[in-house]
């Protein structure tokens, strides 16, 4: 089953791939793949599935996809290394490394500044400027100076 020279060629995700297994394990059927598409592939422990693939002249990739799928599986690559995991394994990992990076975001330091104004009334303004800060954004009125002071991230 290996790539004809014309198709090596090509780009990685332009080879074509045909597989014949009945009950395949997905690890060797990953490790397959790994071979056609030149990648290098780490699997998480406990990962196991039996599976039948009849595919004909397919790009490999799309092969990988359906699967892993198949399995529940899903990828995450980086750094050329292509990682096999439960998808809900996945999404979780993603939803954390989100929060993670949203926490940075919002962690840095404070900057404050005052706005002293002339044709508008502080009070009736604070409100709106409220929308377009941070969570840890606040607004402050001076009444007394018609002042708005401003708190949030940089």
């Amino acid at each position: 089953m290996a790539a004809p020279p014309a198709a090596k060629a090509a780009s990685a995700s332009e080879t074509r791939i045909s597989l014949d297994f009945k009950y395949a394990d997905i690890l060797d059927v990953v490790r397959l793949m790994s071979e056609v598409g030149n990648f290098q592939v780490v699997i998480d422990p406990g990962v196991s599935c039996k599976l039948t693939l009849k595919l004909k002249e397919v790009p490999w990739d799309a092969a990988l996809d359906v699967a892993l799928r198949s399995c529940g599986l899903g990828r995450d690559e980086e750094g050329g290394i292509v990682r096999v995991a439960p998808t809900a394994k996945l999404t979780e990992e993603a939803a954390a490394q989100r929060k993670l990076a949203e926490e940075q975001k919002l962690n840095r330091p404070l900057h404050t500044v005052r706005y002293r104004l002339s044709y508008a009334k502080a009070a009736e303004l604070a409100p709106l400027i409220k929308k377009f800060l941070s969570p840890r954004g606040e607004v402050v009125v001076d009444a007394r100076t018609n002042t708005l002071i401003i708190t949030d991230i940089e």
